[in-house]
């Protein structure tokens, strides 16, 4: 399979990129943006939120990864 190239520079990700609204059960929830260890771009949320199950509340915890397609590849800046 061919590899995708990402769109976007390091820098223009750095310099343009915004934090993502990501809803959870009806809770919004703001993903950060980050460069992963591993090289890559994108958005990052950690935290907790509640669910329903039945007529309880659970506490869940939220881990979330949004990582743009071929942005490891990038030149490093």
């Amino acid at each position: 399979m061919a590899k995708t190239n990402c769109p976007v520079t390091r820098a223009e990700f750095h310099e343009q990129a915004q934090p993502v609204e990501v809803v959870i059960n009806g809770n919004p929830q703001m993903a950060e943006v980050k460069e992963f260890s591993t090289g890559s771009l994108g958005w990052y949320l950690n935290g907790k939120t509640n669910i329903k199950v039945g007529d309880k509340l659970v506490s869940v915890q939220i881990g979330l990864n949004l990582t743009i397609v071929g942005s490891k590849e990038l030149p490093k800046d």
